[in-house]
């Protein structure tokens, strides 16, 4: 039998564990308090527990069943953290902090099956799914090192919504157990349209941030590999029933790639597209990840950037944060695995 996570445990699972394991009723509030109030996932933490209940959660849970394994931390503060989990793979997250706000940056699965021509992220394709422990065991190690976040983007490695039983769980937990405002949770996708569509379905208030890419099919097939590509239709139409669903407006990311969907005329086509579906637009200059990929030159992305706004769609372009060569998403993760091969 898999052992279960104790940071994914609820209260009430708990007090079957201590009733079930002869341990007195108010043990379990304790551990209650410690995992959802002070993120403590380690029993050997749990200062007011007897040793033999720590002994216990030891050997019943994975508790945890994710370390730090490396970290990267650029001039700008952005710390990557490599996650070693319970079987010895290995994913990452990332701590973005700023003046104003903490943010963690999660990720969904090991690997990715997506597989996007100019992502480090999906390059060895999908090795398999994060269970919801070893996501919230994500985000209780990043509050250890550094503080309780204010948003949560679960934009990491994976796509989260071919995950999505286990995603599903651990939203409803992160805004249910630990208190985390939904309106402060985004959930990333390269447009799965199955999976927005059962993320429609649970008509909570997370944010939903919809990798676009492309304001065409023409040009998205030159970026996203056909096996789970939708066109971008059908992909909007499920980000519109989102938004029915939970009253949020949602994003278009949009990842500028030299040459590829850069013009004038896919800027056009991208405001005008997002100003009809209510939707707000997320540039982002192209992180070179050693492919044949390139970043526009800064006056290609500026022209870009006006030629969106003057359509009259709402438009930001991202703020560019560590800028340490593993900065990309997946980079950190893919030097480890060349270095084990090696």
């Amino acid at each position: 039998m898999t052992r279960p996570f104790l940071a994914a445990s609820t209260l009430d699972e708990l007090k079957s564990y201590c009733k079930e394991h002869g341990f007195p009723a108010f043990r379990a509030s304790q551990i209650d308090s410690w995992l959802h109030t002070h993120l403590t996932i380690d029993p050997a933490d749990m200062k007011n527990l007897p040793s033999d209940l720590k002994s216990a959660l030891k050997q019943d849970f994975h508790a945890p069943g994710s370390l730090i394994s490396e970290s990267s931390k650029s001039p700008d503060q952005v710390e990557k953290l490599l996650l070693k989990l319970h079987d010895g793979e290995c994913i990452e997250m990332v701590i973005i902090p700023s003046d104003k706000r903490l943010t963690f940056c999660l990720s969904t699965q090991v690997g990715c099956p997506v597989g996007c021509y100019f992502c480090a992220s999906g390059r060895n394709g999908l090795t398999r799914n994060l269970s919801a422990g070893e996501m919230i065991e994500e985000f209780c190690i990043g509050s250890l090192r550094a503080g309780r976040p204010d948003n949560l983007v679960f934009m990491g490695i994976g796509e989260g919504l071919l995950n999505f039983d286990n995603l599903a769980i651990t939203l409803n937990r992160l805004a249910d157990e630990f208190t985390f405002s939904p309106r402060r949770i985004t959930v990333s996708t390269s447009g799965f349209v199955p999976g927005m569509e059962k993320f429609a379905a649970l008509k909570r208030e997370f944010n939903l941030a919809v990798s676009l890419h492309a304001p065409d099919d023409n040009t998205r097939a030159k970026l996203i590999p056909a096996k789970l590509r939708y066109p971008v239709a059908e992909v909007l139409a499920a980000a519109d029933k989102i938004a029915e669903n939970n009253n949020r407006q949602y994003t278009i990311e949009y990842t500028l790639i030299d040459g590829i969907n850069d013009s004038i005329e896919h800027a056009v086509k991208l405001g005008k597209l997002a100003f009809a579906h209510h939707a707000k637009i997320n540039l982002i200059p192209y992180n070179e990840t050693g492919g044949s990929f390139r970043r526009p030159a800064t006056q290609k992305i500026d022209d870009f950037e006006n030629a969106v706004a003057n359509t009259g769609a709402r438009v930001t372009r991202r703020i560019e944060r560590g800028s340490a060569e593993t900065a990309a998403c997946g980079q950190l993760r893919a030097a480890k695995s060349n270095e084990v091969s090696k």
